[in-house]
């Protein structure tokens, strides 16, 4: 490249020492999860047993660890996904386009995955 005064600069590679710092999600808080899920509508569309719930219109969710692990994603990130983009992974006899995208901020989705992922 052609820089300032027709000098030629080329790039140049450096060593980098150290490691670069880790970004990590919001830890959730199960409980206020639980309270999300309900005031949320969640429990009129899913079956999960630790809420209660026993809807059938959307996808069991005592068996998300099966529809992450068919997703090839982990449970954390499979579990957020769902409740963010919601069509992003459709589980086997359910149609795209059901589940509505949720206005929900970080800490709430943060909640949320928190109460369906560490729930017995």
């Amino acid at each position: 490249m052609s820089g300032c005064g027709g000098k030629v600069v080329l790039p140049v590679a450096q060593t980098v020492v150290g490691t670069l710092p880790k970004t990590t999600a919001p830890t959730g808080n199960a409980a206020a999860g639980k309270t999300t899920f309900s005031s949320s509508g969640c429990n009129a569309c899913h079956t999960f047993k630790p809420a209660g719930a026993v809807g059938k219109i959307g996808p069991d969710l005592d068996n998300l660890k099966a529809y992450a692990s068919k997703a090839g994603q982990p449970l954390d990130q499979f579990v957020q996904t769902s409740i963010t983009d919601p069509n992003a992974y459709i589980a086997p006899g359910f149609k795209s386009g059901v589940m509505p995208t949720l206005p929900l901020t970080p800490a709430q989705v943060a909640d949320l995955v928190a109460f369906l992922t560490k729930s017995p």
